[in-house]
Parts: C-alpha cells; sequence; structure tokens
C-alpha cells in the first residue's frame, strides 16, 4: 500500500507526469495536496489500474484533495525545448496552480527543476510508493487521455482514442501511410523517420 506522506509534518504535493513517451499529443502533468488525516488506500500507479477505475479515482481525487493543480506543455512546445524539459514544465506548471503553498514536493521519477524555493524530493516508481503521487499521476493520465480522445475525433485517421498517441504498430503504419498532424511531436525521431519513409 503506497504511504499517505513523506514526512507528517510537512504540506507534501505530489507530481506526476503523463505522456512522455508519446509520438503525439501534449505532455500533461499534476500537482496534488491530499488531506493529512485522511487515507486513499485505492489510490495507486495509474498504469496498474483499469481505464474505469482511474476514471473513479479522478473523481475522488478532484473532489478530496486539499488542492491540486494540471499542467498542458503541447506537442510544439516539446519540439521547442524537448520531452525532458517539457515534463519539467509541466510540473511547474500544474504547481503554479495550487491554491495552497506546499512545503516539499514529491516528484515521480529521478530528475527535476526546482520549482521556486520548495524543497522536492526524486523518487524512481513514487507513484506505487505515495498516494499524493499517485493521486497525480492518476489526474495527469486521465486528463490526457480524454483530451486524446477529442483530438482523435479531428484526426481519426490515427485512432488516438485507442493508442492515445503512443507509438503503437497501427500508429505507426498510420503516420507512414497518411503523414504527420500539428499534434505529432516532430523532434522524435520516429515520427520524422515515418513521415519521410526512411
Amino acid at each position: 500500500m503506497a504511504l499517505l506522506t513523506h514526512y507528517s509534518d510537512m504540506i507534501e504535493a505530489g507530481c506526476d507526469e503523463a505522456g512522455r513517451g508519446c509520438l503525439a499529443g501534449p505532455v500533461v502533468a499534476a500537482a496534488v495536496i491530499l488531506k493529512s488525516d485522511s487515507n486513499y488506500p485505492e489510490l495507486n500507479d495509474s498504469k496498474q489500474l483499469t481505464e474505469k477505475k482511474r476514471m473513479q479515482l479522478r473523481e475522488l481525487v478532484l473532489n478530496e484533495s486539499l488542492s491540486y493543480g494540471i499542467g498542458i506543455v503541447t506537442a510544439q512546445e516539446i519540439d521547442d525545448i524537448n520531452i525532458l524539459n517539457a515534463s519539467f514544465l509541466a510540473m511547474h506548471r500544474a504547481l503554479d496552480q495550487l491554491k495552497i503553498q506546499p512545503e516539499l514536493l514529491l516528484i515521480d521519477g529521478n530528475r527535476f527543476n526546482p520549482y521556486k524555493n520548495v524543497k522536492h524530493v526524486c523518487i524512481v516508481g513514487g507513484d506505487a510508493k505515495y498516494q499524493s503521487i499517485a493521486a497525480a499521476s492518476i489526474l495527469a493520465k486521465t486528463t490526457r487521455d480524454m483530451m486524446m480522445v477529442e483530438y482523435g475525433e479531428q484526426y481519426p485517421l490515427y485512432n488516438w482514442k485507442k493508442n492515445k498517441g503512443y507509438p503503437t504498430p497501427q500508429h505507426k503504419q498510420a503516420i507512414a501511410d497518411y503523414g504527420t498532424t500539428p499534434l505529432h511531436r516532430m523532434t522524435f525521431n520516429m515520427a520524422i523517420q515515418l513521415k519521410l519513409n526512411l
């Protein structure tokens, strides 16, 4: 079971992102501050949950958290600053939206660009270890998935409703057949190679 807090006497915000490995669409991050006197044992790494369960837990996070924020970085911005920096920027944008100032950031992963003067701890696999990071993981993934379903209505040839922009064989074949869209990340080598049929 994931832990509720890292330090029980600090206001902690869990941060995670979704969509880092995609060929299309934005990278989306979330920051969540949970109530320190509550426990949410169902919160877990979003990748370990069914889509239905993620949506149920999304509502729990939205309704039960003390504060949350969502940050979005577009495909064009990803091309400009690279995906690693885009992930950090998405987290910073999510943190900007928090109505409560956190005293400690719990970051999923092993790298992070410091945010203002707030202390942070990087935790590999943190979305399975801390409930606030799991909550952020769920919020980021469900938000991005809903965005990709909407984008998929504009560009139905790429089946984003199903693959959410990830490099599935069908998605890669669609890029080879039809080229890229304005939502594809052109600095991702696979997208460029497939577009040029190299």
